[in-house]
């Protein structure tokens, strides 16, 4: 008898470890978004079976939005990760946010358009040290529009590698996003493939590095944050 109700709990504690592989953690922010979707679902079943059911799956959508993965992160110091989740939009040359004080040299910009689908936290695109936060208040243009770098609502990040390289990654609110949630500050040390924020309801994320770095993808391409390799920097 023993030996059966070993192998039941060996066979639920396997069932388990397979539904926390399959359904990712939730990121902390979406936490009162989600009880507050639950307790409004709660009170529409009180007067409609129907409307608490569609309810409770806005409930479950709203979890599911605020889902972290899981990521394994390349660890060669070189290396630039992508921040996001989602799809390259533009690779341009571009001056970094004047907010941070780099200066007016160029930089090389990789774009990243998230939609309401993917994954919404930023990832750190490097190791290294914060160097500056800055937010600036705009608009809210739809954020696959390469203006939106330059008029959209942003909080910029600015890195400096070990190596000595400078590294922007900047959060850009979308045409729904309303919302942008920054967890580092300056002189905060941190590793590439950490969480470090997050955007709600559809943005993009750009992440300048130096001229000469080797890019790795092209318009079009998708990418997983916190694993995509998106430029190779150079060497000092």
């Amino acid at each position: 008898m023993s030996a059966e109700r070993d192998q039941h709990s060996g066979a639920v504690s396997h069932l388990i470890d397979l539904a926390k592989g399959i359904v990712p953690p939730m990121n902390p922010a979406g936490r009162p978004f989600v009880l507050g979707a639950a307790v409004a679902s709660l009170l529409l079943r009180r007067f409609s079976r129907r409307a608490g059911v569609v309810g409770f799956v806005l409930t479950a959508w709203v979890a599911w939005f605020f889902r972290e993965p899981k990521r394994v992160t390349p660890t060669d110091p070189r290396l630039a990760i992508a921040a996001a989740d989602g799809t390259v939009s533009h690779v341009v040359e571009a001056v970094p946010p004047a907010e941070l004080g780099l200066g007016d040299e160029p930089m090389t910009r990789i774009s990243v358009f998230l939609s309401v689908f993917d994954v919404h936290v930023q990832r750190v695109p490097v190791s290294g040290v914060v160097r500056a936060v800055a937010y600036r208040p705009g608009k809210f243009l739809s954020a696959d529009l390469d203006k939106a770098s330059e008029d959209n609502e942003r909080n910029a990040v600015w890195l400096r590698t070990h190596d000595g390289h400078d590294v922007v990654v900047v959060q850009i609110a979308g045409l729904v996003a309303r919302r942008i949630v920054c967890h580092v500050g300056e002189g905060e040390k941190v590793d590439a493939g950490s969480t470090y924020g997050l955007i709600r309801f559809g943005s993009r994320v750009d992440l300048y590095v130096p001229l000469g770095s080797e890019v790795r993808v092209e318009a079009g391409q998708r990418t997983i944050g916190g694993e995509t390799v998106l430029a190779v920097l150079p060497v000092i």
